[in-house]
């Protein structure tokens, strides 16, 4: 019984040669690739469509037909899509995975430039796109020299999940002097119960001592040398000092960060002052200022970035070198921002020259 012939009934209807795949329509417009799957041409613009827009394909955009591996070349995608906005996006698409693709090249990162900077070497160092915008081309980022890409990343995660976070439990609250859970003070009352409840300490929030002997006539918050109050806020001091460190560097990142910002706003003075100077004195007397102030920017950019290598930098005589070094920077950068921001005029222009040229 198996060798005899199905009745026509069960027998596999076979797709007609005008039909299209996707939506079994009859056609005259069928249209396929290499491997002889045809579809109508409202069905590839469609799909074609979907697959750029929706699902961000461009190169990989394979053969409707289902189990079949056959891509859509460049030329084939022109013609079967037939749209522009739809093209325009498949253009962008493999454009973008060949930059991607590409050790030696890298988008440039800058809001609203479309411009991809090109290398001899992968490695991270600084380049400028023909915009202007100066970044590393190892990861992306603004040139963050002394600081490694690796250790960039490292802080730039930790900023964003522990800044804030850090600042407000150095503010608001207090570890328990008992296990170090971590409390918070929402109450006018001194006498603190630990709510952990393996432990339920008592203790005072002001001396961190325990609350047992407040009530005697010998104890009082006010004398610092009570032992258990001594232990308590030498814990506290310990469980604390991570933290507190992190906060300096923290805080100094940003506040470099902050003047580089308002920094920028006096090139629009300089030039300004250099345009009114250039009346009466030559081009080359006043040029000084806006190297300056393109020194100071560079100076506060490199400091910024100082406070993150010295985060991760271990405690020896390196470090010693590396923080009077910065000290140095430091110090030379307020001066010159100092004579930038100073009045400037013909009569004491050239004591400042002199001096932003010593300084920088």
């Amino acid at each position: 019984p198996f060798t005899q012939p199905l009745p026509p009934q069960g027998r596999v209807q076979e797709q007609p040669e005008d039909m299209c795949g996707i939506c079994f329509c009859p056609s005259d417009d069928l249209k396929g690739l290499g491997c002889g799957h045809k579809f109508c041409g409202d069905c590839w613009k469609q799909y074609l469509a979907h697959k750029t827009f929706a699902e961000g394909l461009g190169h990989s955009i394979a053969c409707p037909a289902d189990g079949c591996h056959i891509t859509v070349d460049y030329v084939s995608f022109l013609v079967l899509a037939d749209d522009r906005e739809v093209i325009g996006r498949y253009q962008q698409l493999i454009t973008n995975t060949f930059v991607e693709c590409n050790a030696l090249l890298r988008w440039c990162p800058a809001p609203s430039c479309c411009r991809a900077v090109q290398v001899n070497n992968p490695e991270a160092r600084a380049v400028r796109c023909t915009c202007g915008h100066q970044f590393c081309f190892g990861c992306g980022e603004n040139w963050h020299e002394p600081a490694s890409c690796r250790l960039l990343k490292q802080w730039l995660k930790k900023c964003r999940e522990d800044s804030e976070t850090s600042n407000w439990i150095a503010q608001n609250t207090k570890e328990c002097p008992k296990c170090n859970v971590t409390i918070e003070k929402d109450g006018g009352c001194n006498h603190m119960v630990c709510k952990n409840p393996n432990c339920r300490y008592d203790f005072c929030w002001v001396c961190l001592g325990s609350w047992e002997p407040h009530g005697s006539s010998w104890y009082s918050c006010n004398r610092f040398n009570e032992e258990d109050a001594k232990k308590a806020r030498l814990a506290q001091q310990q469980y604390r000092s991570t933290m507190a460190r992190y906060l300096h560097y923290y805080n100094r990142y940003m506040n470099h960060m902050q003047s580089r910002r308002l920094e920028h706003n006096i090139y629009a003075k300089v030039q300004a002052k250099m345009k009114a100077m250039s009346e009466t004195m030559s081009w080359f007397e006043v040029q000084f200022l806006e190297e300056a102030v393109e020194v100071l920017c560079k100076c506060r950019v490199t400091l910024m970035y100082s406070y993150v290598f010295a985060y991760y930098l271990r405690s020896n005589n390196q470090k010693i070198i590396f923080e009077d070094n910065q000290r140095d920077l430091e110090s030379a950068t307020e001066k010159i921002s100092e004579c930038l921001e100073r009045e400037i005029t013909a009569e004491n222009l050239q004591t400042v020259r002199l001096k932003v040229l010593d300084l920088s």
